[in-house]
């Protein structure tokens, strides 16, 4: 359903820290594909996973992950 889509700024948050997606993978504690699978929207994190991803970025959940697309930067 078109309504379960997660929305995330993974690629923007690795991109801006210059972390690659085997970095976030090893320091996440899954495999470098799950994080590819998560920035395409092809794959929706546990709530565990979604907060262990915050707390990486230390940013709060919400900045990385919405129900909503986010609006373009610079938009």
């Amino acid at each position: 359903m078109a309504d379960d889509v997660v929305y995330n700024r993974i690629a923007v948050l690795r991109a801006e820290r210059g972390i690659s997606r085997r970095q976030l993978a090893d320091a996440l504690g899954v495999h470098y594909q799950t994080v590819g699978y998560l920035e395409r929207g092809e794959y929706s994190p546990s709530l565990h996973l979604a907060l262990k991803i915050a707390e990486y970025f230390e940013v709060p959940v919400e900045v990385v992950f919405s129900t909503k697309p986010f609006p373009r930067i610079g938009a």
